[in-house]
């Protein structure tokens, strides 16, 4: 309890019933895998040790995109991986003439926040005034609720100087984009 009687806000976000539900079925799968490999082991054990067969078993070789996909599905990394293939794919979804000058720099999954730099304030401008439509377009190809803001940075000015011209309490160039 704080001070005014209420409770403490939790600055964590908790997880959803969707990220609950992921991570119950990916440990469920992780059991069952491991009953099966067990009982593979013991079944081996009894026959004579390890031995190749005309059957399918772990210990075959697999595709590489097979190996990539089972991966990402057992480590939970479904969303970082499509948000990685739309930043990949940014030409296409925002159009030629926003992607030269708009450029997607990280994702937090946690908030569900993309970032986009821009190299102009009237890019960051425009970019702004699209983000709704952006935004719903992105969840159409990721999934809803994958991006919930995106936020927008204006252009890094040119490295500070510091000489004897500069003006005392400035902060360079920098003070012009807002």
């Amino acid at each position: 309890m704080s001070a005014d009687g209420s409770a403490p806000k939790n600055p964590k976000k908790e997880p959803s019933g969707v990220d609950l539900a992921r991570v119950a079925l990916r440990a469920a799968k992780e059991a069952a895998r491991a009953r099966g490999d067990a009982a593979q082991q013991r079944k081996q054990a009894r026959r004579g040790g390890l031995r190749s067969g005309a059957r399918a078993d772990g210990r075959d070789p697999m595709a590489l995109g097979s190996a990539i996909n089972r991966l990402i599905t057992e480590r939970g990394w479904e969303t970082p991986a499509a948000v990685g293939g739309v930043m990949g794919r940014w030409p296409q979804i925002v159009g030629e003439d926003l992607a030269k000058h708009c450029v997607p720099q990280r994702y937090d999954e946690d908030e569900r926040v993309l970032v986009v730099q821009c190299d102009s304030t009237a890019w960051a401008t425009q970019l702004r005034h699209l983000s709704p439509a952006l935004v719903a377009r992105l969840n159409e190809d990721l999934g809803h609720g994958t991006v919930r803001m995106i936020k927008v940075l204006n252009p890094g000015g040119p490295p500070r100087r510091y000489g004897p011209l500069r003006a005392p309490g400035s902060t360079g160039p920098g003070d012009t984009y807002g």
